[in-house]
């Protein structure tokens, strides 16, 4: 080998506390992740995704790099991958679940 080595072998001699650590890290960058690295974690191609959104590849690629977009859009995306698309606003005193994006915008009516 050139230098390489297992993960497990450079891990194996950790301590509990380095070991819990690493956990933690590894739970917050799942947490918080962009779309193309969720849509990488779940194995799918720009592609493949395009073609289930009825959409093509660089459409994907552009929604992807999108800063702002529509609730519907992002919805379709993570629904798409099999996710279920949930708003919650943070608060200092707790969070809430922000329910008015409907699925279904057709019957809505405008105050």
């Amino acid at each position: 080998m050139t230098g390489r080595h297992d993960i497990c072998e450079l891990t194996k001699e950790f301590k509990p506390e380095r070991r819990a650590r690493v956990e933690a890290r590894k739970a917050e960058l799942r947490a918080a992740m962009p779309l193309h690295g969720l849509r990488k974690a779940r194995a799918l191609t720009q592609k493949a995704l395009g073609e289930a959104l009825n959409v093509n590849q660089p459409a994907v690629a552009k929604l992807e790099r999108r800063a702002d977009m529509y609730v519907s859009n992002l919805r379709a995306y993570i629904e798409t991958m099999g996710g279920k698309l949930n708003i919650v606003a943070e608060f200092p005193q707790g969070t809430v679940a922000i329910t008015n994006f409907a699925e279904d915008f057709s019957n809505a009516t405008s105050e």
